[in-house]
């Protein structure tokens, strides 16, 4: 496990902090949860990812491997198209803000590590992936909508 911190801060790990963050994130089913505070910044995810998410400034990673959920798979689909699905519950956005464009809309590429949405749990805006390559062919929710962990949100013909 790695912490960030700057020269100025070397006081060791808070294991019990640490531990009811990662009781919290399996209660409440989070994959991914970044917390900053002055110059301490920590990052814990669940399951495995082929590609990380895109961030603006990387942060130090924290590994949750008391909380690692087995990774879920996509799910095919008898017409050969694959779905993307909500590896969490939580609130869908097409776009990281309101006047911004959709990540992804029908006809878009993929590649693995493209966003191609966010879903909000618990005021952590988590980018999901779409871990396969190919075009979207359908969008299956629209934006503001609840989503549960493993609704399929969009259909993707791989190539």
């Amino acid at each position: 496990m790695t912490r960030g911190s700057t020269s100025a801060n070397k006081e060791p790990f808070n294991l019990d902090k640490l531990r009811e963050l990662v009781e919290l994130m399996d209660k409440y089913d989070l994959t991914d949860v970044s917390l900053t505070r002055a110059d301490q910044k920590w990052r814990l995810r669940r399951g495995s990812r082929e590609a990380p998410a895109a961030a603006a400034a990387p942060a130090p990673v924290v590994a949750a491997t008391a909380a690692v959920a087995p990774a879920v798979p996509e799910p095919q689909v008898d017409d050969g198209l694959v779905e993307i699905v909500s590896p969490t519950v939580g609130t869908f956005y097409s776009a990281a803000s309101p006047d911004d464009p959709a990540f992804v809309k029908v006809g878009s590429k993929v590649e693995q590590s493209t966003v191609v949405c966010i879903v909000e749990a618990m005021k952590v805006f988590n980018q999901i992936p779409a871990e396969v390559s190919g075009t979207i062919v359908e969008v299956l929710v629209s934006n503001g909508d609840s989503v549960e962990f493993g609704q399929p949100m969009f259909r993707v013909r791989p190539g």
